[in-house]
């Protein structure tokens, strides 16, 4: 609807127009809603759900390639009537962080990368968001995408022995440990992604640098325990593995989850070692938390 303003010059005209805005009076949800609402279009996201079809490929294929060889083992642990399986519950995901570290490439860009970008991040704090608010729901959502990316295998695995009739308390035992196993590398893997992301808003640019610091930190850090053991420097190729965050993890469940140790060529952590291990993970996840308040903080002004 148009209507002339009574005020308007002689010989123009000024016109109102009525687009059809309407009042909210509907309850408040506050901050807490807000959080779990972009928690879940997060995770969401990251396996595609909500996308287009083409962003559905890389991440659902990804999560079939880590299910497909738990499921073969499994295969051939029933037909075999094997006594244990083939690969510890704590060695999976290490034997498929190529393709976890796949999946953060290309997961945490799309997560963090396009808000920063095209500058939208101050629409997200307009409201009663806060920063650390957003980065929790962040963190928190790309945390528990890899958390099921690494965790479904397993349970085929627990399921599949349970089927084969191994041992149930072993089992168990070992499917828990599995479980603290992954958790903390989701945490870190996804804390180190986001981070690499968030200071590469292009989306290609911020792949790359998430494989190249996954894959370059992990060869360098096996070529180099490799070196030491055939030098018999066991001491000097075990502290090698706090520089990357693969032989991080492992370097953890090898000291408390009772995992063998990645590299044979050298002596796995003790647990006063381990302790080492876990400090230095934790501090990884508590540094990659606060690096992304700071780069919110500073994308909101």
């Amino acid at each position: 609807m148009a209507v002339e303003h009574p005020l308007a010059p002689p010989g123009e005209e000024s016109r109102i127009h009525n687009i059809g805005y309407r009042g909210y009076d509907g309850p408040r949800l506050g901050r807490a809603y807000i959080r779990r609402a972009l928690y879940s279009q997060s995770l969401r996201g990251a396996y595609g759900l909500g996308r287009s079809a083409k962003s559905k490929v890389l991440p659902m294929l990804l999560f079939v390639v880590m299910c497909v060889p738990a499921l073969i083992m499994v295969a051939v642990a029933v037909a075999t009537k094997m006594k244990d399986l083939p690969v510890d519950y704590t060695r999976y995901a290490l034997i498929m962080q190529a393709v976890i570290s796949l999946f953060v490439a290309a997961q945490a860009p799309q997560s963090v990368s396009r808000d920063l970008r095209f500058k939208t991040v101050p629409l997200y704090f307009s409201r009663p968001l806060e920063t650390s608010d957003y980065v929790r729901a962040k963190y928190a959502a790309m945390a528990s995408a890899v958390f099921l990316l690494t965790a479904v295998p397993l349970l085929v695995l627990y399921v599949g022995a349970l089927l084969a009739k191994l041992d149930f308390a072993d089992q168990t035992k070992g499917f828990a440990q599995g479980l603290v196993s992954v958790a903390l590398l989701s945490l870190l893997f996804a804390g180190i992604g986001l981070v690499i992301a968030a200071v590469t808003p292009r989306r290609g640019f911020g792949i790359a640098a998430v494989i190249a610091v996954f894959v370059i930190t992990y060869g360098a850090v096996s070529t180099l325990q490799a070196i030491a053991g055939m030098q018999d420097s066991d001491s000097v190729g075990l502290w090698f593995g706090l520089f990357s965050p693969v032989t991080l993890i492992s370097g953890v469940q090898t000291a408390f989850l009772g995992a063998s140790n990645s590299f044979p060529e050298i002596e796995g952590p003790t647990a006063a070692q381990g302790v080492v291990f876990l400090l230095v993970t934790l501090g990884l996840i508590a540094g990659s938390y606060g690096l992304l308040i700071r780069r919110y903080r500073k994308a909101a002004l």
